[in-house]
């Protein structure tokens, strides 16, 4: 089992810049690819971004390419989140996720969520 647990959110001026943090801690083989999905109020949760273990493929989401940034250090067990040019839409609970190498699709770890907020 890996646990997932989250730093870095907080509120932030439309136009500024957040960087999240996740380290996972148990198993490494739950954690060959690493990711973020967020929440924001009355809405459904949305996929943000993912890398694999290499770390050479990263993948946004439409709404997020371009002023968003993930990487990862394998060393430290953690992902980051560099979220740049925010936007009041960009306000939710971000979550940290990872899988297997044996997992194609969804996410089977879950952080605990921190909160981000854009105010305009």
């Amino acid at each position: 089992q890996v646990q997932l647990v989250e730093s870095g959110g907080g509120t932030v001026q439309a136009g500024g810049s957040l960087r999240l943090s996740c380290k996972a801690t148990g198993r490494s083989y739950d954690t060959y690819t690493m990711g973020w999905f967020r929440q924001a109020p009355g809405k459904e949760r949305e996929f943000v971004a993912r890398l694999a273990w290499r770390g050479n493929s990263p993948y946004y989401s439409d709404a997020v390419r371009g002023r968003f940034t993930i990487s990862r250090d394998n060393g430290e067990s953690m992902v980051f989140l560099q979220m740049n040019d925010l936007k009041p839409e960009d306000t939710a609970v971000y979550y940290c996720v990872s899988r297997g190498i044996h997992q194609a699709e969804g996410f089977d770890h879950w952080g605990q969520g921190t909160q981000v907020t854009v105010s305009t």
